[in-house]
């Protein structure tokens, strides 16, 4: 799955020019040119994600797009010396231009969760934002991998696809919901508890992204750690609960947007590489699925040239996991439900 590679790419970047660069393995090939729209660039996670993304040497062109700041923030991250040329768009006229010949675009935009607010809470804003920009991105960009990040993912994934239904440009391969953070604190936090360096763990973890729907599935971390139940049981509370520790920690003043950045950037670079034809890209993420019998599901992808070139099972679970599953599916189903009754409305 999320290799520390990503890291090592954004170090070469500064000295080669993204056009040039030549993958290991593929080095009589230039990287084809690739166009990233940022949707939310001037918000908490939108800036740091911008800047991720600027540092990615397979990113030839970045849009960065918001209802404002987005020039401030287009300037700034544009005398970054990596390859890639930036443009700021600001304001409804102009998200088609900022979207026009994309093929990644990332969906941060929307408002932050506060303390006491759950993910939900955020629906009757962030949903109409988010029917907005799939409106457009059907019209400009039809053919792009969508990544939202955009809260409740739950939701906000079947929205998008109701809005591409709708256009008559639905593609179950290209749209994703972004559970990488999930994945990203699994990480940390197993590696903590396993006393194990953390650049070579691996977790998966399937389900939704809010809450009890978030189930990391640590039966199958590597390197294997023969932790106790009840640290188990701890380990997937906290990363069930990572995002409301961040946002008490911030106490009002935001949610998780640093190292959401980090882990947005970490899939769209997935995407990326899948798109330039790397074999063996494998993430996590939250899609049409048949894994169960909602039809979403966050579980293994293999992607690809298409996007989504495989929906990998959940493999074998512990008792504990089959348990959470079963759990999850009830508040999972009714999140999907929600999103597609507002974009049907």
């Amino acid at each position: 799955m999320m290799k520390p590679s990503m890291l090592r790419s954004l170090h070469s970047a500064a000295t080669r020019g993204a056009s040039h660069l030549s993958r290991r393995g593929y080095a009589s090939e230039p990287v084809p040119e690739r166009k990233v729209a940022v949707l939310g660039a001037a918000g908490g996670i939108g800036q740091p994600l911008s800047l991720l993304m600027k540092l990615n040497p397979l990113v030839s062109s970045l849009s960065l797009y918001d209802i404002a700041g987005t020039p401030g923030v287009a300037a700034d991250v544009s005398h970054i010396n990596t390859g890639s040329e930036v443009v700021g768009y600001q304001g409804d006229e102009e998200l088609g231009k900022a979207l026009e010949g994309a093929d990644v675009v990332i969906i941060p935009a929307g408002v932050p969760r506060k303390p006491g607010m759950t993910r939900d809470d955020l629906f009757n804003i962030n949903a109409g934002i988010v029917e907005t920009l799939c409106t457009a991105i059907a019209k400009y960009c039809p053919h792009a991998l969508v990544n939202m990040i955009s809260n409740p993912v739950n939701s906000t994934v079947p929205i998008a696809a109701e809005v591409f239904k709708k256009a008559g440009t639905y593609d179950e391969k290209r749209l994703f919901g972004v559970t990488t953070l999930d994945v990203v604190r699994a990480k940390t936090f197993y590696a903590g508890k396993a006393n194990v360096p953390v650049a070579g763990v691996n977790v998966p973890v399937v389900g939704g992204h809010a809450g009890i729907t978030i189930l990391p599935l640590f039966s199958q971390a590597t390197p294997k750690a023969n932790l106790d139940d009840d640290v188990i049981k701890a380990l997937t509370k906290r990363t069930q609960d990572g995002g409301t520790e961040v946002v008490e920690a911030k106490a009002g003043k935001g949610s998780a947007t640093l190292s959401m950045a980090y882990a947005g950037a970490l899939f769209a670079d997935a995407c990326l590489k899948g798109l330039n034809g790397v074999p063996d890209v494998v993430e996590c993420s939250f899609v049409q699925s048949t894994v169960t019998e909602l039809p979403y599901f966050a579980s293994k992808v293999r992607l690809g040239k298409n996007g989504v070139e495989e929906v990998l099972g959940l493999g074998p679970l512990s008792d504990f996991e089959q348990q959470g599953l079963e759990s999850l599916k009830p508040e999972l189903k009714s999140s999907i439900e929600k999103g597609i009754k507002f974009a049907n409305q």
